[in-house]
C-alpha cells in the first residue's frame, strides 16, 4: 500500500492548493469539496485518508465501490460518490450504495436510479454529466438536452438534483481545459435565469489531478482528485 504518511502529506499539499485556488477567486476554501478518487486502490488507501481528515471518496464502478463501502462500513461520516459512468442495469444498486451520483446523462438511466431509490427509500443526490465537446470517447448528456434532463430531475420522486458535471478533454496543461470549466458554469448560469431553483445547481463537479486549480477559480463546487492523493495507478 502507499504509505499511510504519504497518502497525509499529499492531501495537506492539495487541500493547500484548493485553498490557493479559492482565495485567487476570492471564494472560501470551504466552497469546495475535496473528493478522493479512490478507484482501483484499496480500502486500506480509504482508511489511510480517512485517518488524514478526508470524508468524501470517489469510484469509478458500482461493484467495486460496493466493496470499499462494505469493508469501511466502521468508518464514521464517509460519504460515497459514483463519478463514472453508470449502465442502466446497475442503477438499482448505485441508487442504494452511493449518497452522491455525478454521471447522470440521460432521461431513461434517470427513471430507473429514480425508481430505484423511491422503492429502496434511499435519497442520493444527482448530478447532471455534461458532454460539451461532443467527444465520442466520453459520456455526458448533449448541451441542448440539459434542460429537458434538468426537468425530469426536478420532477423525480426519490432523487435530487444538486448540479452539473464535466470530465473535459484531457490536456496536461490546465490552461487548455480551463475554457470548458468556463463554458459549464455559463450553461450553469443560463439554466438559473431559466427560472431552475439554485438549490438544484449548487453544484458544479469539474477538475481532477491535473487541472482543478483551474477549476475552482471558474467555479467549481466539487473536484475529484485520485493521482495526486494516492499516487499514479498500476496498469490492469
Amino acid at each position: 500500500m502507499f504509505p499511510p504518511d504519504a497518502i497525509a502529506e499529499n492531501l495537506t499539499a492539495v487541500r493547500a492548493r484548493i485553498a490557493e485556488a479559492a482565495r485567487r477567486a476570492g471564494r472560501s476554501p470551504s466552497d469546495v469539496t475535496l473528493i478522493a478518487v479512490s478507484k482501483t486502490f484499496d480500502a486500506g488507501h480509504v482508511r489511510a485518508a480517512w485517518e488524514a481528515g478526508q470524508r468524501h471518496f470517489g469510484e469509478n464502478k458500482v461493484q467495486e465501490g460496493e466493496r470499499k463501502i462494505e469493508a469501511t462500513r466502521d468508518l464514521p461520516d464517509l460519504r460515497w460518490h459514483l463519478i463514472g459512468h453508470l449502465q442502466s442495469n446497475k442503477a438499482r444498486k448505485a441508487a442504494t450504495a452511493f449518497g452522491t451520483i455525478h454521471s447522470v446523462d440521460s432521461v431513461p438511466l434517470l427513471d430507473r436510479l429514480d425508481e430505484a431509490a423511491a422503492a429502496a427509500g434511499a435519497r442520493p443526490e444527482v448530478l447532471i454529466q455534461v458532454d460539451l465537446a461532443g467527444e465520442a470517447t466520453k459520456f455526458g448528456a448533449p448541451e441542448g438536452e440539459v434542460r429537458t434532463l434538468v426537468r425530469a430531475a426536478l420532477a423525480a420522486r426519490a432523487v435530487t438534483l444538486t448540479g452539473l458535471m464535466l470530465i473535459p478533454p484531457w490536456h496536461d496543461n490546465q490552461e487548455e481545459t480551463r475554457r470548458w470549466f468556463v463554458r459549464l458554469r455559463a450553461l450553469r448560469d443560463a439554466l438559473a435565469a431559466d427560472g431552475i431553483p439554485a438549490a438544484a445547481l449548487k453544484h458544479l463537479s469539474m477538475g481532477m489531478s491535473h487541472d482543478f486549480e483551474a477549476a475552482i477559480e471558474e467555479g467549481a463546487t466539487m473536484v475529484r482528485v485520485g493521482t495526486a492523493i494516492f499516487g499514479a495507478r498500476a496498469r490492469r
